[in-house]
């Protein structure tokens, strides 16, 4: 699984990634997580308002920080 923690590196993106690997490592899904703080990179994603979460290409999140339940369930669905 690939996952993309798309902004400039924040508090709510830090908060993001957080909540993302805790999420993760909840349903025991191996995954490679990157940040990607370049903005033209973020646009190109169609993400407008950070943070975003990008899994395997697709965009589950943007513009705000769920909680881990919601990302585990965001993330079960996409490839858990």
């Amino acid at each position: 699984m690939d996952v993309k923690i798309l902004g400039p590196g924040c508090r709510n993106c830090r908060a993001l990634e957080k909540a993302t690997r805790a999420a993760l490592d909840g349903l025991g899904l191996a995954a490679d997580v990157e940040e990607v703080t370049d903005y033209a990179a973020i646009a190109g994603y169609g993400v407008m308002s950070t943070p975003g979460l990008v899994v395997d290409g697709r965009v589950l999140v943007s513009g705000r920080v769920p909680t881990t339940r919601e990302l585990t369930e965001l993330l079960a669905g996409a490839g858990g």
